[in-house]
């Protein structure tokens, strides 16, 4: 069952997470460790991330600097497979514009296909370290919207070689990101929500949003998508705070605001542990609130770690 179908079809609101793969060298056991905290609250599925190469520089013997092209966290579609098998449930990998060309692309999607898994997050992806705008790989995708239409085509049958011949047609579910307080290279909230009525009109099923510890600005948002005719499901997503510099952090990271009664509480805090109480305090206020306004579901930012996912789960749903 897609997401999508899982969506229509719930009586209630759904709970997912998202994972990250394992850094280079590391044990696939940490994510298992992480799902086997969580499954005792039935997640409708789990998302992986997906991560680009990066530009590392290191120091040679002879003073100068060496240019290295590494990707720290590869597996995605590996992990996620892995994940569906061993726990018999949905997984959406993420796939991403930044790092990837179409042809790359279509590859990951096709290999999706071979093994069974039929959803998948549609993401631009952040900027390559130390750049300030997008650089799109050569034959890559600039927009989200693009690699949208490209995973639409695989659906009708349509490849990038288009002399194939009798075509077996995909059948991903795709999902989209939505920005409550507007991604931060768009001009204004208006432009942002055309670009995500575009991916909807193209082929998007379901929206899930960045992370926002406001739900004023959430309701905002899904008021002003459903003015603007963008009817597919919204789902939040929410990050419990876990440090108590995610104060500094987050806003400079992800160009969002912190509300100022959290604000406040964080800096009452003296170590983490205190940063992550507070935390799962604020989500369960934020996940209660969210519920009661009917919305389909929550989609919980881990970074791998499930203990405070489960406090919050446990008291909200």
């Amino acid at each position: 069952m897609s997401v999508i179908e899982k969506l229509k079809s719930a009586k209630g609101p759904l709970f997912t997470f998202e994972l990250l793969p394992p850094l280079k060298g590391h044990s696939i056991e940490r994510v298992y460790a992480t799902i086997d905290m969580l499954m005792e609250f039935s997640p409708a599925y789990i998302n992986f991330t997906s991560h680009r190469n990066e530009t590392v520089f290191s120091e040679r013997p002879d003073g100068l600097l060496e240019k290295r092209i590494v990707r720290k966290r590869p597996g995605t579609i590996a992990l996620a497979a892995a994940v569906k098998y061993k726990y018999n449930i949905p997984v959406v990998p993420h796939v991403l514009c930044g790092g990837f060309s179409k042809e790359e692309t279509e590859n990951v999607l096709i290999e999706m296909n071979f093994l069974g898994i039929d959803d998948v997050l549609a993401l631009r992806g952040d900027p390559q370290k130390g750049s300030r705008t997008f650089i799109p790989e050569k034959e890559g995708h600039t927009h989200t919207w693009e690699l949208v239409q490209q995973i639409v085509n695989m659906n009708n049958g349509r490849y990038l070689e288009e002399s194939l011949q009798d075509t077996t047609p995909t059948s991903f579910c795709i999902g989209v990101a939505g920005y409550p307080e507007k991604h931060f290279e768009a001009p204004n909230r208006q432009v942002d929500l055309e670009n995500l009525k575009h991916k909807v009109e193209i082929g998007a099923k379901y929206i899930v949003t960045q992370m926002f510890f406001d739900n004023a600005k959430f309701f905002r948002f899904r008021e002003e998508c459903e003015a603007a005719g963008i009817k597919a499901p919204i789902i939040p997503g929410l990050k419990p705070i876990s440090a108590v510099n995610d104060i500094n952090l987050l806003p400079q990271t992800f160009h969002i605001d912190l509300p100022n009664d959290l604000v406040t509480a964080l800096k009452k805090c003296k170590t983490d542990h205190e940063a992550r109480a507070a935390g799962v305090e604020w989500a369960i206020m934020q996940s209660k609130e969210l519920i009661r306004r009917g919305v389909p579901g929550i989609h919980y930012y881990t970074l791998g770690r499930g203990d405070n996912i489960a406090k919050i789960v446990k008291e909200s749903f």
